[in-house]
């Protein structure tokens, strides 16, 4: 009978700098590249809330925060996640530095995709959970909704969901006003149907 070795950082740092890859409990997930639709979400976010909350730190902004697209995070020995964006609050992590951080964020956010929406709805929200992670929103560029859960003595609870014309003020960057149409690409156009 063999024992499977569980995997640490140093085999995720062996794939290589670019690698897309995770570690869940011990083994190497591979990640697929990003849609044009998941990007312009995940940059939109880092604009609209890490520009008041980090970027503007000092500068006139609700600051408090350090929001980073794409960095690993070490929740345990074996499982190192990399969240679409995750935030810090300053007096947790006075400057983050390194791969990966070892400070578990207070806010998480994944934007789903068709093939990682589960993974995002199940596996990593029951390991944001237990590491405990404040924040954790679900971005859907498909369904163009935002949906936000707080945990709460170790369980998730529903903080709010929103779509296209909502503006919202989400915690825990509800000092703006979040316009959820501005995460999404455009809606197609469609042509109409020509006249019988």
């Amino acid at each position: 009978m063999t024992t499977r070795k569980l995997a640490e950082y140093a085999d995720l740092f062996a794939l290589g700098e670019d690698a897309r890859a995770e570690i869940i409990r011990g083994a190497i997930q591979l990640m697929p590249s990003p849609r044009a639709e998941h990007s312009k979400s995940q940059r939109a976010l880092g604009h609209f809330v890490g520009g008041p909350f980090d970027d503007d730190d000092g500068f006139g902004g609700p600051g408090g925060w350090w929001i980073l697209v794409e960095m690993d995070v070490r929740l345990s020995k074996h499982t190192v996640l990399r969240p679409d964006l995750s935030g810090w609050r300053r007096a947790r992590l006075p400057r983050p530095s390194g791969r990966p951080i070892e400070v578990v964020p207070d806010w998480v956010c994944e934007i789903l995709s068709p093939s990682t929406a589960a993974y995002d709805r199940v596996t990593k929200r029951a390991l944001y959970a237990e590491a405990g992670v404040a924040h954790y929103w679900l971005v859907d560029p498909d369904a163009r909704t935002l949906e936000a859960l707080t945990l709460d003595a170790g369980r998730w609870r529903d903080a709010g969901a929103w779509t296209d014309g909502d503006i919202a003020n989400v915690t825990p960057f509800d000092e703006i006003a979040l316009d959820v149409t501005r995460l999404f690409l455009p809606k197609e156009e469609r042509a109409p149907e020509e006249e019988r």
